[in-house]
């Protein structure tokens, strides 16, 4: 059990640090291969802070354990809105300027209402997976294709400064820096996994709990540092950017990967419970966000009001393992 626990703390804290190398990594390699700022911000920061959650479910099916994988992509949706956006709106009420956030907001509503609907037959084949990976290639090419329509967007803008500020990385550097994070992040993930899945076992708790708590806020600790970094120099659109690319890798690319892997029976308290939650949380913040005739806003009481959601999820998840 020590050396569970051992590797499940070793695990998360590579699991954040090596993501951080991984994203910095491939937003230098992006630019010098001249991707515009708007394409770094939705793709590769996108993809790089999902990286843990896509790795993670993907070792967790291979492993056998599905049930930690859906909770890890699940866990993470909610913990991105719940805890990071509750978080960063409370310290600093989050602006949206960006519209192509706005653009992508109702689509992270349709595509967690295609998720719920694949979920009930209670099941996630290999035809739910193709799918699930079908959607999520289509909206990387709509997404492309937004990046060259809006090259002047306000997230445009904040990526194109963020880049500026992140330092002079060399070529070379970030080539290195891309390849060590991946491989690090591929053994943390090893690490994560392991810890999980054996202390789950020993204490009884479902992989599906263990997955939606603590792989869940774990793997979403490099969203929410660079979402609390983002809103510290003002960069609300990115902020908010993080979270919703984020959302809908999880939603689409870590689920479908995870099914197309190992398919998966899936718990009715799935859908009841934790889908619900999800798309509830989605819904809030598409209205929040999106502002009808004005400019969208989280102010400090929504925040306030994420976040006691996700403290009060969280205390039902434990108060069901304790009981």
């Amino acid at each position: 059990m020590l050396l569970a626990v051992v590797a499940l703390i070793a695990g998360l804290v590579l699991l954040v640090w090596s993501a951080d190398r991984f994203v910095d990594g491939a937003a230098a390699t992006a630019k010098y291969a001249g991707m515009p700022p708007l394409l770094i911000g939705m793709l590769i920061v996108g993809f790089g802070t999902s990286a843990p959650e896509m790795v993670v479910s993907a070792m967790a099916a291979a492993d056998g354990n599905p049930a930690l994988a859906l909770g890890n992509a699940y866990g993470s949706n909610i913990t991105n809105i719940a805890l990071i956006l509750g978080l960063v709106a409370l310290l600093s009420p989050i602006a949206v300027h960006s519209q192509v956030l706005r653009k992508e907001l109702p689509i992270l509503m349709l595509v967690t209402l295609f998720a719920g609907w694949l979920l009930f037959d209670h099941q996630l084949n290999s035809f739910d997976a193709i799918c699930l990976l079908g959607v999520f290639f289509v909206l990387m090419g709509w997404s492309v294709w937004q990046g060259m329509r809006n090259p002047q967007d306000a997230l445009a803008t904040e990526m194109q400064d963020e880049l500026a500020d992140s330092g002079k990385m060399t070529l070379k550097q970030a080539i290195i820096w891309l390849l060590v994070g991946l491989v690090l992040l591929i053994i943390a993930s090893r690490m994560l996994v392991y810890g999980a899945v054996f202390i789950a076992q020993s204490l009884g708790v479902s992989d599906l709990v263990i997955g939606l708590t603590v792989v869940a806020v774990g793997t979403s600790l490099p969203e929410l540092a660079s979402s609390l970094i983002a809103i510290k120099k003002g960069e609300h659109d990115i902020a908010l950017g993080n979270v919703i690319g984020s959302n809908l890798f999880n939603t689409l690319a870590v689920v479908g990967i995870a099914a197309a892997i190992e398919p998966m029976a899936v718990d009715a308290v799935v859908l009841t419970r934790d889908w619900t939650l999800m798309a509830i949380l989605t819904a809030a913040v598409f209205v929040m966000g999106y502002g009808y005739k004005k400019q969208g806003r989280i102010n400090r009481l929504e925040g306030a009001i994420l976040l006691a959601v996700f403290i009060g999820y969280t205390g039902y998840l434990i108060s069901t393992v304790i009981s």
